[in-house]
């Protein structure tokens, strides 16, 4: 059973789903990536594109960040995210789901004028998910001045140093994970 690790809700117990579709991430890879966003998670506004239960943006609504949206369109993980996005409706900060594809959810933000500060991809391994949701301006344009696109990805399968409008400023191993910080490049 995964677990927020620190802030307002520490060790607060999180739903997973049932079954093999989702891969939640683990408590090291989570510390290590709020490690690094430590700075800038105060206040910050956070977008998880593939929430699966929604740890991570759980996670970050904990430390501190003025507003979550967690994106998942599998309906096991949505009802495992809803369950525990229930228990921290009360945490302060604006908590969203959105139960949709992560590239519609993306263009529809987009098209709303909506930025974040951070942008957490995790899809699923195998495929093209990153590129095909990196790649589109509408990503770029979420993304506020100043802010970080992280990449969840298997260490084996290297995502390039540069995808549509982002160049990978920072990468790090934890394991058989990699966590790949990309920021906004000249276009």
């Amino acid at each position: 059973m995964s677990r927020i690790i620190a802030g307002r809700h520490k060790g607060r117990r999180l739903a997973a789903p049932r079954g093999e579709l989702t891969r939640p991430t683990s408590a090291r890879v989570r510390q290590t990536l709020f490690d690094v966003l430590a700075p800038r998670l105060p206040g910050c506004r956070f977008l998880d594109a593939f929430a699966g239960s929604g740890a991570v943006g759980l996670e970050a609504l904990s430390r501190g960040a003025s507003r979550v949206v967690l994106i998942e369109r599998d309906l096991a993980a949505l009802r495992a995210l809803r369950e525990n996005a229930r228990c921290l409706e009360a945490s302060g900060g604006r908590l969203d789901v959105f139960h949709q594809d992560a590239g519609v959810a993306l263009s529809a933000l987009a098209a709303r004028g909506e930025r974040f500060d951070v942008i957490y991809l995790d899809p699923p391994y195998e495929g093209d998910h990153y590129e095909n949701v990196m790649a589109v301006p509408e990503t770029a344009a979420l993304l506020a001045v100043g802010g970080v696109l992280v990449a969840e990805h298997f260490h084996k399968r290297p995502l390039p140093e540069r995808i549509g409008r982002f160049f990978r400023a920072r990468q790090i191993r934890i394991g058989d994970h990699r966590l790949s910080f990309y920021e906004h490049g000249a276009t």
